[in-house]
């Protein structure tokens, strides 16, 4: 794999070809509400469809038997789709324990299920609910320890990277021995359309788990269980692919983050426990609904690239090609036919991701499997709008938990498969690594 800091004009980068991040969805500009825009090269029948699906996305769930919304819980961790996804950004870590805002924890026990996913925890489910309906009881409280350790850049300089010990408190139920977890933020919900219309022959066409060519790079699809289709697909979403479309996705929010019954999962997501309701409103969500949340990202724009002529963005630019950051966040893509969506068709886009997943390192493990995802293996986050989070937010957390404070500590995270180009990296000058983070910046 090649590290070194000299140019490489086989992998060089095409200095302008990436301004349009999201193609024909594409917007200009870069202000708090840059995330909820809906794409450019919709019609006005698909506005319209868009602007009625904001109303779903935001809509907050109450308990039952209330007509509107009813259903909440009864054991859950928010209470709409934007009490996570904040302004259609990532999640902050959260400053304290009893908000948690986007961060949950997915549950398992070892050994897998019959579709080969991951097996739930007696009494506890497949994700760790901290709120409850009156007169029931989260499942237990979190808390956590932040751990700090120093590392340090070939010319001397010092990054401080920190990582989080979190611990289970006032658990209603013993906590079975041997149970895994994995703490997870939410990610920003932009562009996600356009992810479901790169045809899945590309995605498996970057695939090389075995490494077969020898760079150290042996990134590998997900294969997960579609449950319309009662078949195996590939995964695309979720931190570690585990899911393989957008409704899907949507619909598995709704049951395991709010308690909301729906037709993909007619079952509440404590069934079995004994704080599970008897009510027999379900599902708690008809199609319709659950389809208008789904358009919502999949209509949403992406943010043009900034700055992009600006002359360290370039270096920074040609050094992330040259220290092989794209061999996992791979800069294009043109999108497939989209079943539903022209707008999302024959797209040429810039995510900065293969959708495969990679080994992450010891450092960044959860030590937990999610169907063909082990538990060093995370997939490739898309990097278009990046370099808005802080604009969004008001916060530059990154990674799968929020641990990172800023760019920088991210990658100073990454290990593995990306271990060379990480060290590529912190050996780099002081200017060219902040070269490289302006261009970050400029996705």
């Amino acid at each position: 794999m090649l590290v070194s800091c000299q140019q490489d004009d086989s992998n060089k980068p095409v200095e302008d070809e990436d301004v349009l991040l999201g193609g024909a969805t594409s917007i200009d500009g870069a202000f708090i509400n840059i995330f909820q825009q809906p794409a450019s090269n919709l019609n006005e029948v698909e506005l319209q469809q868009h602007l009625q699906s904001d109303i779903a996305f935001g809509d907050q769930f109450v308990t039952a038997p209330n007509i509107i919304n009813g259903g909440l819980g009864p054991v859950f961790n928010q209470t709409s789709c934007e009490s996570c996804h904040v302004s259609n950004g990532r999640s902050p870590f959260p400053s304290g324990v009893n908000d948690l805002r986007g961060l949950l924890l997915r549950l398992s026990m070892p050994g897998k299920g019959p579709h080969n996913e991951p097996l739930p925890v007696p009494d506890f489910g497949g994700q760790l609910q901290t709120k409850a309906v009156f007169g029931k009881s989260p499942e237990a409280k979190l808390s956590w320890q932040e751990v700090e350790e120093i590392k340090t850049y070939l010319d001397g300089e010092k990054v401080q990277l920190r990582k989080f010990n979190f611990s289970f408190e006032q658990a209603y139920k013993n906590i079975p021995a041997g149970m895994l977890y994995s703490p997870r933020m939410a990610p920003p919900v932009i562009g996600l359309g356009l992810l479901e219309a790169i045809r899945e022959e590309d995605i498996v066409a970057l695939s090389d788990p075995s490494d077969q060519d020898g760079d150290g790079i042996s990134g590998k699809p997900n294969r997960v269980w579609d449950v319309q289709k009662q078949a195996f697909a590939t995964g695309r979403f979720g931190w570690k692919a585990g899911q393989p479309n957008l409704l899907q996705q949507t619909a598995a929010a709704y049951n395991n983050d709010m308690g909301i019954t729906n037709p993909l999962f007619t079952k509440e997501a404590c069934f079995g426990q004994e704080q599970a309701d008897i009510l027999s409103d379900d599902p708690e969500i008809d199609l319709k609904t659950l389809k208008a949340a789904t358009f919502y990202p999949q209509s949403l724009a992406v943010p043009k690239r900034r700055n992009w002529a600006d002359a360290d963005v370039k270096r920074g630019k040609e050094l992330f090609f040259s220290i092989r950051c794209n061999s996992c966040h791979q800069a294009k893509f043109i999108t497939g036919t989209h079943q539903e969506f022209g707008f999302l068709s024959q797209q040429t886009i810039y995510p900065y991701t293969d959708l495969l997943l990679h080994d992450m390192g010891e450092g960044l493990a959860d030590n937990r499997p999610d169907f063909e995802a082990d538990g060093r293996e995370w997939k490739t986050p898309a990097l278009w709008g990046i370099g808005l989070t802080k604009t969004v937010g008001n916060h530059s957390h990154f990674l799968h938990d929020g641990r990172a404070r800023n760019l920088e500590e991210a990658i100073m995270w990454h290990g593995g498969e990306a271990e060379a180009s990480k060290e590529a990296f912190s050996k780099l000058n002081k200017k060219d690594r902040q070269a490289v983070i302006k261009f970050l910046e400029s996705l």
